[in-house]
């Protein structure tokens, strides 16, 4: 006989196997044993689950009892309900695998060492609040089945935790095992399935599952009730008093049914056999897909190989005339840099010839009349245009751009007259617009839209276009300006960095000789004298003065960007019902009058109120 030992879910058992041999004598009187060999022959061996040890079955003599005397001397009988009733017994180890016949012999035991009695007649002192109380309460609550019932619910040593982020990288039927092993003593049905490892079926998982979401539990959270009932003085008041241990009860349970289900959840979310289940299901279903896809692709092909053959004919056809239009581009490509070429030639001679103008007046007007000119010219007019200023100069760029008048006077003029004439043929039809024209005003306009509508604004250059046909001039006919015209117009002043820069300048100029001759006009007021006396009439009439216009303030310095800034905050800080608020807001904006602070909020208001009705056409248009 032999043994060998079968280790199947950490249960190890013991299997006996039986050896033959042949006992024969050989020559000389010799004896010899033969083993005959066997074939090898592989059994099922079924061990039984693994469960917990049953109450009956432990002997309460081989049981160690404790006897934890700090402990007992640290319990206070009117926090008997505290306690941990199991420890006080001296069976903490067992806890709710301990049998009656248990909890029996380990309160006699107790009550033999630590009875009042015995303990004075050694000589201890007792005193009234003794902690022997404790021990009778631990018992009258362990030893009536209903009343352990109901600690053991709650039960401070039980794990109510679920597996964690950690506890999920480890071994799935270790980790959940013991949650499930765990939770099972709380099952009001007997028989509670194990999880199993990777080779259970599919229907012993899946019955698994439905045993759990479908959990029925026994545990009751009475032992954790608030108010006695039992020291009501009337009826009603226990009426109420179990209304509320009631509620609070249903509140536990479903708490309780809660973290079941989650435990249930996470344990389905995470279990490998379960993916794997769905995967043999997907692959099913995309088998069945593929045979389909299959009958179909056959079908397809033929008619896609007829299609194949229209197809190269023609690819044939559009590769041909995709060669043209690729050879037209860069016709027009090269047109293109080469105009833009002698368009920085024309504007570099004019730049050094100081546009060929005597003064400033002149010599924005030829700056304008220059960028038409690069506008309208073609390349080869260009080009003449170029070789003649060499030649021939200033009389050359005068030629040019009296030509170039004429020629947009004739093609407005056209313009007009077709207009006409297609009003005098059609009563009904509509009028025939001309383009809108870039002059000085409207480019300025453009500039300062620009700067108030920052990139980032929604639907930017509908807006600058709606500001410029609100403030801008046009002629009679003009058509107004839109999103493209704009952006053409504004890459166009972006890329010719020379003429913008000179604009710039002229402008510049021109607004500081408007602010000579309006600062000769200005009275400025000697204020040196002003405690003294001063007849009515005399402020009287200088209010007048003022107030028609005939006397204008001196000019107002520059709001900083720091007092701009404090400004908002003290908008912020005395809203409108504040009294004397203006008075206050100019008290926290040093070198600033109460009268400066209401002018620049009127100038900011009416500033924001031009920016919303910018945007609220474009809203309007669409």
């Amino acid at each position: 006989m032999g043994e060998a030992k079968v280790v199947r879910n950490g249960t190890c058992k013991t299997i006996a196997v039986r050896y033959r041999f042949v006992y024969e004598n050989v020559g000389g009187g010799e004896p010899r044993l033969e083993f005959l060999p066997h074939p090898l022959i592989k059994l099922k061996v079924e061990t039984p689950k693994s469960k917990e040890t049953k109450n009956d079955d432990i002997n309460p003599e081989s049981i160690q009892y404790e006897d934890d005397i700090d402990y007992l001397r640290t319990l206070d009988p009117k926090e008997w309900k505290s306690q941990d009733h199991y420890k006080v017994l001296g069976i903490q180890t067992l806890r709710h695998r301990a049998s009656d016949d248990i909890i029996k012999t380990a309160y006699r035991k107790k009550v033999l060492k630590h009875h009042p009695d015995k303990r004075k007649a050694k000589g201890e002192d007792v005193k009234k609040d003794d902690y022997f109380t404790c021990i009778t309460m631990a018992y009258d609550t362990l030893g009536n089945p209903l009343r352990r019932r109901a600690y053991d619910s709650v039960d401070p040593e039980f794990d109510n935790n679920i597996p964690s982020g950690s506890d999920l990288k480890g071994d799935f039927y270790e980790t959940f095992g013991y949650y499930f092993n765990l939770n099972a003593r709380w099952s009001e049905r007997p028989h509670v399935p194990e999880l199993g490892d990777a080779n259970s079926s599919r229907e012993d998982v899946e019955n698994f599952y439905t045993f759990w979401y479908d959990f029925k539990s026994w545990r009751e959270y009475s032992y954790e009730d608030e108010e006695d009932k039992d020291k009501c003085q009337d009826r009603d008041e226990r009426r109420y008093v179990d209304k509320l241990n009631k509620a609070e009860r249903l509140r536990k349970k479903k708490e309780e049914m809660c973290r079941i289900r989650q435990l249930v959840d996470l344990a389905y979310n995470n279990d490998p056999r379960i993916a794997k289940f769905k995967q043999d299901d997907k692959e099913k279903k995309l088998a069945a897909k593929r045979a389909k896809q299959n009958a179909a692709q056959a079908k397809k092909e033929e008619e896609e190989r007829l299609l194949k053959e229209l197809q190269l004919a023609k690819e044939k056809a559009e590769a041909s005339e995709r060669a043209n239009i690729e050879a037209k581009r860069q016709e027009r490509e090269a047109q293109k840099k080469a105009l833009k070429k002698e368009r920085k030639m024309l504007r570099d001679m004019c730049k050094s010839n100081n546009y060929f103008a005597d003064n400033s007046d002149q010599n924005l007007a030829h700056m304008t009349e220059l960028e038409a000119l690069c506008e309208k010219l073609s390349l080869n007019e260009m080009e003449e245009l170029n070789k003649n200023i060499k030649n021939e100069g200033k009389p050359a760029f005068l030629k040019a751009m009296k030509e170039n008048q004429l020629r947009q006077e004739r093609e407005r003029q056209a313009a007009l007259e077709q207009t006409k004439q297609k009003n005098n043929v059609e009563k009904n039809s509509d009028v025939v617009l001309i383009a809108p024209e870039w002059n000085e005003d409207n480019i300025q306009l453009l500039v300062k839209a620009v700067n108030l509508f920052p990139a980032g604004t929604s639907q930017r250059w509908e807006v600058v276009a709606n500001f410029i046909n609100q403030h801008g001039t046009f002629y009679e006919n003009s058509s107004k300006f839109n999103a493209k015209l704009v952006l053409a117009k504004a890459k166009d002043l972006q890329n010719a960095d020379f003429s913008k820069n000179n604009l710039k300048e002229v402008a510049a100029k021109q607004a500081f000789e408007s602010f000579k001759k309006d600062k000769r006009n200005v009275l400025n007021v000697d204020e040196s004298g002003i405690s003294k006396k001063i007849d009515n009439e005399e402020v009287n009439s200088v209010k007048k003065s003022i107030s028609s216009g005939d006397i204008k303030p001196k000019n107002e310095v520059p709001w900083t960007t720091d007092e701009q800034q404090l400004l908002e905050q003290a908008l912020k800080t005395y809203p409108a019902s504040t009294p004397e608020r203006w008075d206050r807001i100019a008290e926290c904006i040093p070198n600033r009058t109460k009268k400066e602070c209401m002018r620049r909020y009127k100038e900011l208001v009416e500033t924001v109120k031009a920016k919303k009705a910018a945007q609220a056409a474009v809203q309007q248009v669409k």
